[in-house]
């Protein structure tokens, strides 16, 4: 315990965990995004409005920005690795290295040929072809994640290695990749990073409503948005218990120390299969000094079952048990949050379903507006909690039951670790204000809705597809006069 709660660790974790924290606000966005500018070109497409171009163009620059600001802060997390963690980096090489480099593979390769036409694209290249640009960018995107919560979910239950010479060589590759955690953390995240994307289009929306600009061009994308909410945001929930489930299973330290679950047994010898709403955890004490505890419910939550055993921290050596205080109010937030967009989807259909989904009845009853501006930062502390939930419950394990996390630190001092924390925190507060700066800026302008719109005045572009440039450099050759 000693060599584990030094300063140099404490400060690499803390290091780590901002830069995370920070680069996970800008990723999210631009994987749920990404899929939502190809289904309003594909409205567009389709239908004809132009409004729906008028809504991608507007969004495709905030999405420009959140990419840039991704890409600022997903560098510097790559380099942390190496710097910050290094015997974990070398230790986890063999499989990491792949992993890895198949991110890198869909993230910097794939994604940035497509990205570069996507953007650069309107007005050089086909409609059809802009639109498959636009999959690409999305399904890119989504790779990218895969590749990530394959690494991060083998960390939660390594399967398919053996460590050996001090290297995690792997066995099976296919229990690796696809490890019990990923196979559940992966659709975790990825609808949460639409559910995020569909509140960003949403509170985007009820602003320009609440300040009557362009009212009807964002309630005509409301509507689609709040339907498409209505079935993600309980999906997310079922997906999220299923992931409860599985933490349950395979990292049972975790899950006690989110439900602040310290005695497996009543003293009777019953099992304790209340679930504690609130609480003060005293984890030096092994209990907690108050609680507001529900009976059966966390038997329910976690076993499905009345007075189904689950596991509590008093089964476990003290110096394997995680703190208690973060996981357990970060995973309720979390929990809060979801079922609060959940209520919130509710509301939005119900007043769709009643007519009542217009600019005119939304300003005059503005406070669904106002909560909607306010459910769009929600996702962010709904993600920011999720992960603080699932690093924080894995310590003190960098590699679960196989590597401690003062292991897999570099072995620099004070002054080192510092400069490092300092650095990555100036540079990831100029990254944000950067990125919010011009976020402002551009919501400020609004949707551009006098420029015209690509390949709807020119005839041959139209019959080549739309949008096609015409050729600069051929001349037409001259009628000779005789």
């Amino acid at each position: 315990m000693i060599i584990e709660d030094t300063l140099p660790v404490l400060l690499s974790r803390l290091d780590f965990a901002w830069i995370t924290s920070m680069h996970i606000l800008w990723t999210p966005v631009t994987i749920g995004m990404s899929w939502l500018l190809f289904f309003l070109e594909i409205a567009w497409l389709r239908t004809g409005n132009e409004h729906w171009y008028r809504l991608q163009r507007f969004f495709e620059k905030l999405f420009i920005v959140n990419f840039g600001a991704g890409v600022a802060t997903g560098v510097t997390m790559e380099m942390a690795f190496g710097i910050l963690y290094g015997p974990f980096s070398q230790a986890v090489g063999p499989f990491f290295g792949n992993i890895l480099g198949f991110e890198t593979i869909t993230a910097f390769m794939y994604e940035a040929g497509f990205i570069g036409l996507m953007i650069f694209g309107w007005g050089k290249i086909g409609k059809g072809m802009h639109a498959f640009a636009t999959f690409n960018v999305a399904l890119s995107s989504s790779l990218s994640a895969m590749w990530i919560l394959v690494a991060n979910g083998w960390m939660q239950s390594p399967t398919g290695i053996v460590l050996k010479n001090g290297l995690f060589q792997v066995t099976n590759w296919w229990q690796a990749i696809f490890n019990p955690n990923f196979n559940i953390g992966f659709p975790h995240m990825w609808i949460a990073t639409v559910e995020l994307s569909l509140f960003f289009f949403a509170a985007v929306s009820a602003w320009f409503i609440l300040k009557n600009r362009h009212a009807d061009l964002f309630t005509k994308l409301l509507k689609p948005t709040l339907l498409a909410l209505i079935i993600i945001t309980p999906l997310q929930i079922f997906i999220g218990d299923e992931l409860g489930r599985e933490v349950a299973q395979d990292q049972p330290t975790s899950l006690a120390a989110m439900e602040g679950h310290f005695h497996t047994y009543l003293p009777d010898g019953k099992p304790n299969t209340s679930w504690n709403l609130i609480a003060i955890p005293d984890v030096s004490a092994g209990k907690n000094l108050f609680s507001i505890q529900i009976p059966h419910v966390l038997s329910l939550l976690e076993t499905h079952t009345w007075d189904g055993v689950v596991t509590g921290m008093d089964q476990f050596a003290p110096n394997d048990r995680p703190n208690v205080w973060v996981p357990f109010y970060s995973f309720r937030i979390m929990v809060a949050i979801g079922f609060f967009l959940f209520l919130m989807a509710l509301w939005g259909n119900w007043l769709r379903l009643r007519g009542k989904l217009t600019a005119e009845h939304l300003r005059k009853n503005p406070l669904f507006l106002r909560l909607l501006v306010f459910s769009g930062f929600l996702p962010y502390l709904a993600v920011w909690t999720g992960w603080w939930t699932r690093e924080i419950g894995r310590q003190p394990w960098v590699v679960y039951n196989l590597m401690r996390t003062w292991q897999g630190v570099s072995h620099m001092g004070v002054t080192a670790e510092s400069f490092w924390l300092i650095g990555y925190i100036i540079f990831e507060l100029m990254v944000w204000g950067g990125a919010w700066y011009f976020f402002t800026r551009v919501i400020q302008k609004g949707p551009d809705m006098n420029s015209p719109v690509i390949g709807s005045s020119d005839q041959d572009a139209h019959s080549s597809g739309g949008g096609m440039a015409k050729p600069a450099f051929a001349k037409p050759t001259m009628n000779k006069q005789h």
